[in-house]
């Protein structure tokens, strides 16, 4: 019979063999949560994967009873998402070792250990890492702790839901607006219970494609795993399975079996039934890059080392006299002009008005007079450009006033050069364009700034019929799956490796900036006023 369930059309004969290769959340059903519970007056709605905004995963309250129950219902994985977090209210006794009653516990990785399944963990005690394993035999309570991370619907689906377990998430921040009438109330930001709604992924056995069914479709199937040689179905593979493989596997053949949503260049020449060739996989450098507008939504950009088109200074502003603090370096002085005025409370500091320029020279220290008593505070040691002489004064370092650079570089940088000089964030815009691209979207962009250097996961692929270049395509942002084909590879030196910008969503703008700013401290704030 052939069946169509929500635009999913697929043909089961009796007697037909299938080969399940996963569950995929398809969509979830969300009601509005009180108290841990439905609320009583809120209506069920269905939210897409891509439903915009970000979202905190509220702790289940309801322990899990050994580490085989978390093996079997939780994603346990390589990577960033699948690091689980757990704590047992009873202190758990190892050989040589004793997790602590409340102790967070990082589930890292699940492998067979002297012959026994068993999770890979790590707790944090003083600072100091401990590595373990727990087997999965091992009983007791376990409960998730608090996730301070915020995320997306679809990683939530795709991580962070148990299997045969609801979910409750608070809705952190709105990304965007959405293109369609907004199911959740006006100006909502509480709590929703997110209900999955499954579909089995699925191979046959004359079929190259991937058969997505609806969990919900009324047919009667049959086990016959034990019984049946599966080596003759395709292995389907994400970037991700294949990212994991080691780099001796490394050049292979594949067929791609589900290609990428994307319709963007060269992502579009990735459809279902080409032949690449995967060559190597490796981590990349980029310079994250977003486009300098006041008005929402600006464009984000990764820019690899290799772009080949040069760029002009463009000035900074700077909305503080801490931040001209930051910015300033030992190469250039940094010179600026006030847009807002500043009265100063103290007549040991310097009051500005809009037009004055200055050269910032360095931070240090000052006594002022605050009712009747003399303070320290920190300031800025500034010269102010008059007509035919430099005045030295002192700003506030708490001062919030508004500055703009005056750039007095003519010269056209490398983005190399750039990131060996300057530190970033910095303003640019493309001066020559890149001439090996044959649309730099970059050059059409009134002005970017440079906000960050970060390192990113790649496969270098090519056409297997016509490889004539190369190029990069990003493992953790691009949904495809690919088998592998047992044939020799013909040019195992990869050709000409083509430059790609890659111009990603808000979504993917925040998740970039969020997994590199984990391990940093945040700067320190500026300092206040005195009392």
């Amino acid at each position: 019979s052939v069946y169509e369930m929500s635009g999913n059309e697929c043909c089961l004969s009796t007697g037909e063999v299938i080969k399940v290769i996963g569950f995929k959340i398809k969509k979830l059903i969300a009601s509005i949560c009180e108290n841990n519970e439905v609320s009583q007056f809120s209506a069920k709605v269905e939210l897409p994967l891509n439903f915009p905004g970000l979202y905190k995963v509220v702790a289940d309250k309801t322990p899990y009873v050994s580490i085989e129950e978390i093996t079997r219902k939780v994603s346990i994985g390589p990577t960033r998402f699948g690091h689980p977090c757990f704590y047992s209210p009873e202190d758990i006794k190892l050989a040589n070792f004793t997790v602590k009653h409340g102790e967070q516990i990082t589930f890292n990785s699940v492998e067979v250990v002297n012959g026994t399944m068993a999770v890979n963990c790590v707790v944090v005690r003083n600072n100091q890492s401990h590595s373990f394993t727990l087997p999965l035999s091992q009983e007791g309570k376990f409960y998730e702790c608090e996730d301070d991370q915020i995320y997306t619907l679809k990683e939530i689906a795709e991580w962070k839901i148990p299997k045969c377990r609801n979910r409750i998430v608070k809705l952190s921040n709105t990304l965007h607006m959405w293109d369609f009438s907004n199911p959740l109330p006006e100006n909502f930001d509480g709590c929703l219970i997110l209900m999955p709604v499954y579909e089995v992924q699925a191979v046959m056995k004359y079929r190259k494609d991937i058969v997505h069914i609806l969990s919900d479709l009324d047919v009667e199937v049959k086990d016959i795993t034990d019984c049946y040689d599966i080596s003759s179905f395709l292995q389907p593979l994400s970037l991700e399975d294949v990212f994991e493989r080691t780099s001796m596997e490394f050049p292979m053949v594949a067929e791609i079996m589900e290609g990428p949503s994307e319709s963007k260049k060269p992502y579009n020449l990735l459809s279902s039934g080409k032949e690449i060739v995967i060559y190597k996989k490796y981590q990349a450098a980029r310079i994250l890059a977003s486009e300098i507008r006041s008005d929402s939504p600006k464009r984000h950009f990764l820019i690899p080392m290799s772009y080949k088109g040069k760029f002009k200074r463009r000035p900074r502003e700077f909305p503080t006299a801490y931040d001209l603090e930051i910015a300033r370096s030992e190469k250039e002085q940094l010179h600026v002009v006030a847009t807002k005025a500043f009265a100063s409370p103290h007549k040991e500091l310097f009051s500005v008005s809009v037009g004055d320029q200055f050269l910032v020279q360095q931070c240090q220290t000052s006594e002022i007079l605050y009712e009747g008593r003399k303070k320290v505070v920190d300031v800025l040691a500034c010269e102010q450009i008059l007509s035919n002489t430099y005045k030295k004064v002192l700003l506030p370092m708490y001062m919030e006033g508004s500055f703009v650079e005056v750039i007095h570089d003519k010269k056209q940088y490398y983005l190399s050069e750039i990131c060996k000089e300057f530190r970033l964030p910095f303003n640019v815009k493309v001066s020559v364009r890149d001439l090996s691209i044959k649309e730099d979207v970059l050059a059409a962009v009134p002005g970017l700034q440079f906000e960050e250097e970060i390192t990113d996961s790649y496969l270098l692929i090519s056409s297997a019929s016509s490889p004539v270049e190369s190029w990069e395509i990003p493992v953790y942002r691009l949904n495809m799956l690919v088998h592998l084909l047992s044939k020799d590879v013909q040019r195992v030196v990869p050709p000409v490796t083509k430059t790609t910008v890659e111009e990603i969503s808000k979504e993917q703008y925040y998740m970039v900036r969020r997994y590199e700013n984990q391990t940093l401290h945040p700067p320190p704030r500026p300092p206040k006023k005195p009392t």
